[in-house]
């Protein structure tokens, strides 16, 4: 049995988590399927963990703030004849626990014991925190 394995991405230029939903909406996100979709340059080396369960976790303004199950990953030639991977996204996105994570490149692993949790349904559709005070809260332990 695979254990699963997460992936943390940056979702660079980003402001909320309702701005990330309204740019999946988008026609120019989604694939063919109709399914939003992350492409990378670079093919994930654990594609068997990340398919057994994987999420894709995003980072908003310093803070991992929601989740999205991967589906599968899907290979894509650019109009350059470059091959990248599509990370082919559910469409749901589900609000998990603030946690820091400092800028990075790419993305990276993440442990599914070390993956935040996902907010209770009853917090799910509180207003969102600033994310300077959600940050430090975090840290601290408090949320």
């Amino acid at each position: 049995m695979t254990d699963v394995v997460h992936l943390v991405k940056l979702s660079a230029g980003t402001e909320s988590v309702e701005q990330l939903q309204r740019w999946q909406a988008s026609r120019a996100a989604q694939g063919p399927d109709g399914h939003p979709r992350h492409v990378t340059r670079m093919w994930p080396k654990r594609e068997q963990a990340i398919l057994a369960g994987g999420s894709i976790f995003w980072v908003i303004k310093g803070l991992i703030q929601c989740r999205q199950r991967i589906l599968r990953l899907d290979e894509v030639t650019g109009q350059d004849g470059i091959r990248r991977c599509a990370i082919v996204l559910e469409p749901e996105i589900v609000r998990v626990t603030p946690a820091p994570r400092r800028p990075f490149q790419g993305w990276r692993y993440l442990a599914a014991q070390d993956a935040p949790a996902d907010l209770r349904s009853a917090r799910a559709d509180d207003d969102a925190l600033p994310p300077e005070l959600a940050g430090a809260l975090a840290e601290i332990g408090v949320i």
